[in-house]
C-alpha cells in the first residue's frame, strides 16, 4: 500500500471583536484548509509555510505553539489504495488579503459556526473544533466566540 503525508493549517485572523477562519474551495468542489504534500528534506512546518504562501500568498503569519492534530484516511488513485496522513497546525494570519493559486476556485474568511457548516469533510470539522477549543482554552480568543 502506498503512503502519502501532507501538512496543513487551520488559519485564523482576529479582526475587531471576531475571529475568522480561512477555508479554500478546491477545484474538485470541496472546502478545506491550506495543505499539501511534504517534499523531500522538508520539515512539517516548512511544508505548511510553503503551502500557505503558494496557495494564498500569505506570508505575514505565525504558528500558535501547542496545537498539532493528525488525521489519517484512505483513498483510491488509479486503482491503488493510498494511506494518507495529514498533520495540521494552527496559524494566525495578520492579513486577510488572499491571492489564490490555480489549485483553488475560491476562498472565504468565516466565523466558527459558518466555517463548520461550510467544511465538506467530517475530519476537517473535527480539526476545526479542536483548533477553536484550543484558542478559547488558551485565551487567544474569548470564551464567548
Amino acid at each position: 500500500m502506498l503512503r502519502e503525508k501532507s501538512c496543513g493549517a487551520v488559519v485564523f485572523i482576529k479582526k475587531d471583536a471576531s475571529t475568522n477562519y480561512l477555508l479554500l474551495n478546491y477545484a474538485a468542489g470541496h472546502w478545506d484548509f491550506v495543505k499539501g504534500n511534504v517534499e523531500p528534506n522538508e520539515s512539517e512546518k516548512e511544508t505548511v509555510i510553503r503551502e500557505l504562501k503558494e496557495e494564498t500568498s500569505i506570508t505575514n503569519a505565525q504558528f500558535i505553539d501547542g496545537f498539532k492534530e493528525t488525521v489519517a484516511y484512505f483513498y483510491r488513485r488509479q486503482g491503488l489504495t493510498i494511506h494518507k496522513e495529514v498533520v495540521f497546525f494552527l496559524i494566525e494570519a495578520y492579513t486577510d488579503k488572499v491571492q489564490l493559486s490555480f489549485e483553488h476556485i475560491g476562498y472565504a474568511w468565516l466565523d466558527y459556526p459558518t466555517a463548520m457548516e461550510k467544511l465538506t469533510f467530517k475530519n476537517a470539522k473535527d480539526v476545526l473544533q479542536k483548533a477553536h477549543d484550543f484558542l478559547k482554552k488558551t485565551g487567544i480568543i474569548k470564551p464567548t466566540e
